[in-house]
């Protein structure tokens, strides 16, 4: 059995894609997944199964969704270790005095080359500042995430990805959770 963490991006976002997460975690049960858990209204699901390919699993519940829901929901499936690797390679971790409320990690769906930061030409965005980590962009935000133009769709755009963007709360919460 293995246990996948299912990002999804976009619900219950000021009145869009909303489902309560209750009806999810139902929806998910009914087509074979056990031990469904759910953290925050925003889209974050563990789901156990014996299936071993996230691009699978995430294909499922995106296909669930459409067809329960209505609504096209992108999905990243991420492992424990990418979160784990989270800690270990966010280069703004090492930087002294960091503030995490201003650090983000933007989930991709498939691995990035680190050249693909040129792609995204960051510098146009000062102060803010991202470091890519496989499937992962790690990025530091000079305000907050609300008062930048480098977001989800500005990555997704870009890159021709599916991203999703966590904040450094929730990252740290969801390890927690899938070490539990």
């Amino acid at each position: 059995m293995t246990t996948h963490l299912a990002l999804l991006r976009g619900i219950n976002v000021s009145g869009h894609n909303m489902m309560k997460m209750e009806a999810l975690k139902a929806m998910l049960e009914n087509i074979g997944f056990q031990n469904v858990r759910t953290y925050l209204q925003s889209g974050n699901v563990f789901v156990d199964t014996e299936e071993q390919s996230a691009s699978k699993v995430g294909f499922m519940i995106k296909q669930e969704i459409f067809k329960v829901f209505g609504h096209e929901v992108p999905v990243v499936v991420i492992a424990k270790h990418d979160l784990e690797l989270c800690f270990k390679n966010n280069p703004f971790l090492k930087e002294k005095d960091f503030d995490t409320k201003k650090l983000y990690v933007a989930f991709i769906s498939i691995a990035l080359k680190k050249e693909s930061i040129n792609d995204l030409k960051i510098s146009q965005f000062k102060p803010d500042e991202a470091s890519i980590d496989g499937n992962k962009i790690f990025i530091k935000y000079a305000v907050g995430a609300g008062k930048t133009r480098f977001d989800q769709k500005y990555i997704e755009k870009k890159l021709n990805v599916t991203a999703t963007i966590r904040n450094w709360n929730t990252v740290t919460n969801l390890l927690n959770i899938y070490s539990e």
